[in-house]
């Protein structure tokens, strides 16, 4: 068996807004494992700035990888602990290349019987641009909108009662994600104001880390609360179940190329099931490679609700993919 990797800069269409800023670009990276003349691949979609493993060291420990991919998996993932997205990018391109083709997953997805329900996504903008493109979305027959907040609250909680005026709670689900914009009395505030809306839920409302302050939100919030940046960098078993304990969230957000793959998505979702938490699971800007990967590992959860997946979309130079969507739908095209 044999590996190699390389280093590929994703650009944006337009510049997307978070609360962490504006993103142009998005650096990436393939494995590429090759035996018996058969090939698998791979994204190592490290998120420069959120990822755990945003580390000088990255390619060397990519290197590394390559030079002893002949050794036992048992042994990789342990070496790999603190390399999230490598040690997701190595399960991508090890199923890849079992399966061959752009396989991961075979299931009914992959045969284009059944689809994936997805919700929308809305970037941050100025006001007509997140109106334009929620505008957009319920054309296409979205029926969950998430919204990026935590900028410029007045101006999105504008937004959020006239979507609310014109549709109810049963016609449109809306999630909203604050990527830890609120401290701590602002959160309790906009938790109520969010549930005067009736919003479904309200990812990450105060920056990762400080369980107490977390664990008190979720105690009393009118608002469900979905840990996402939060999960980030927790790699034990046993400090899963420990910050699931504490915090109590009514919701947990798994992005694979963060929390360790497919079997560390894998661990929270066990842990989150026996303590009847919540759970999906969303993309974090992978190229159309990754993607694929997610979608197909997604739907062998099988969980209903609407999944955050991305669409691809995004980026001016990303390669073909094998999803289609329509509507709210993603589908496998064969």
């Amino acid at each position: 068996m044999k590996a190699k990797y390389s280093r590929y800069l994703l650009e944006f269409k337009r510049p997307s807004g978070t609360s962490r800023g504006v993103l142009h670009e998005k650096e990436t990276f393939f494995l590429e494992i090759s035996k018996n003349g058969k090939k698998g691949i791979g994204e190592c979609a490290v998120f420069r700035g959120l990822s755990f493993d945003d580390r000088p060291d990255y390619e060397d420990k990519l290197q590394w990888l390559c030079e002893n991919i002949q050794q036992d998996s048992d042994f990789l993932k342990e070496e790999l602990r603190e390399f999230p997205s490598i040690w997701f990018g190595y399960e991508q391109a090890v199923l890849n290349l079992k399966h061959g083709g752009n396989l991961y997953f075979p299931s009914e997805f992959t045969e284009a019987k059944t689809p994936i329900t997805i919700n929308g996504l809305i970037w941050m903008g100025d006001i007509n641009y997140m109106e334009e493109q929620i505008q957009d979305k319920l054309e296409k027959g979205f029926h969950c909108i998430k919204l990026k907040i935590g900028v410029d609250w007045k101006s999105e909680h504008k937004i959020l009662q006239k979507l609310r005026q014109k549709f109810s709670k049963e016609a449109l689900e809306l999630r909203v994600d604050a990527n830890g914009g609120f401290n701590k009395e602002e959160a309790k505030v906009v938790l109520q104001e969010l549930a005067d809306l009736y919003i479904h839920s309200i990812e990450q409302p105060i920056k990762a880390g400080n369980w107490s302050n977390m664990a008190e939100l979720c105690a009393e919030t009118p608002t469900p609360i979905a840990l996402d940046e939060e999960l980030i960098g927790i790699i034990d078993f046993n400090e899963k179940k420990r910050l699931l304990e504490k915090i109590k969230p009514q919701y947990i957000i798994l992005k694979p190329s963060l929390v360790g793959g497919i079997s560390g998505s894998d661990e929270w979702i066990s842990l989150a099931e026996e303590q009847n938490i919540g759970w999906w699971i969303t993309s974090a800007l992978e190229s159309n490679i990754g993607l694929n990967a997610i979608a197909q590992y997604t739907f062998t959860k099988k969980n209903p609700m609407p999944q955050g997946l991305g669409t691809g979309s995004l980026f001016v130079n990303n390669f073909d993919s094998n999803l289609d969507l329509k509507g709210e739908l993603l589908y496998f095209k064969n």
